[in-house]
């Protein structure tokens, strides 16, 4: 049963990715009930996530279990089982819905995508370093970025910065709270040759706090694509993105020049964006117009364009 569904949406989606070209993409998420995995392709590497759940086997019958599993998208996905990294999704208690590491390894390679290059990691940390997600939204920065001043927010590794460089933004500030992900999105940056300390800056900052403190009208593109909930103790407070995201975005329309643009995007499946409290020229659902090849019927999250 895994290997004919396995098979069949490879043979599809294989053929789009070859298409246009693109080496980084979701294969597999849950598609079966009882084959509960997470697969993607990254260059000739996979990542495969197991989402934990209540599964009734011992200990060595779920290993055997995996092994199969492991062998099945091997051969379909052609792709041998060293260059296979297996992580175990497991909600850790409480709100927050982040997900704890299994693997120690650190194993780092470099990948490319829209003719750019990322540095991914497939063992070590929460996520890969690249949410495939959002390839066309990073694509619709690039296209809006010449001579702009950009400002990344939530920016995790930087890779909306890259494509905001790319497109010949004038200025690119990206902010996170994390140092570990501030100095990945600076390879990243540096990976592409922006290397500019002129034009290219990294502020470890509470997203809040940075905004409120930020001179009114100075940036032309805004990106934001803040966690669902987040409660780190380097913050002041915690963030609730349903309960916060009015303030958020008009602490960002408060950064933007008239005319300016911020992409917004958020993961909360169940969330509602209320337009009536906004003080926008206009606001756009993009998500659709954003959702990849890849994501097409199983898009967990929204994303909108922000006029000032």
């Amino acid at each position: 049963m895994f290997r004919n569904r396995l098979q069949k949406v490879y043979r599809h989606l294989s053929r789009q990715a070859t298409r246009l070209p693109v080496s980084c993409y979701r294969v597999y998420d849950h598609d079966l009930p009882e084959f509960p995995f997470r697969i993607e392709f990254y260059g000739d590497h996979l990542y495969v996530a197991e989402y934990k759940r209540r599964h009734g086997m011992s200990e060595a019958e779920h290993e055997l279990w995996l092994d199969e599993s492991i062998r099945i998208i091997s051969e379909v996905l052609s792709v041998p089982e060293q260059n296979i990294f297996l992580k175990l999704r497991q909600r850790k208690a409480g709100r927050a819905g982040q997900y704890q590491k299994r693997d120690s390894r650190k194993n780092e390679f470099v990948v490319e995508e829209g003719g750019l290059k990322f540095m991914v990691n497939l063992s070590d940390y929460l996520d890969t370093g690249l949410f495939t997600d959002h390839r066309i939204t990073r694509q619709m920065v690039r296209d809006e970025s010449e001579d702009k001043s950009v400002l990344n927010l939530f920016a995790y590794t930087g890779s909306f910065s890259v494509y905001a460089a790319a497109g010949g933004a004038k200025e690119v500030v990206t902010v996170d709270l994390s140092n570990t992900y501030l100095k990945w999105a600076e390879r990243n940056m540096q990976l592409n040759g922006f290397s500019d300390a002129e034009r290219f800056h990294y502020v470890r900052a509470d997203v809040k706090e940075y905004l409120k403190e930020l001179h009114p009208g100075h940036f032309d593109l805004v990106i934001m694509d803040p966690p669902t909930f987040s409660n780190s103790k380097k913050m002041d407070e915690f963030l609730d993105i349903q309960r916060d995201h009015v303030a958020l975005i008009g602490l960002c329309l408060r950064a933007m020049k008239k005319g300016g643009v911020l992409f917004f995007s958020t993961n909360y499946s169940k969330f509602i964006l209320e337009k009536e409290k906004i003080a926008a020229a206009s606001i756009k659902d993009i998500t659709s117009a954003t959702t990849p090849f890849d994501f097409t019927g199983k898009m967990h999250r929204y994303c909108f364009r922000i006029a000032k």
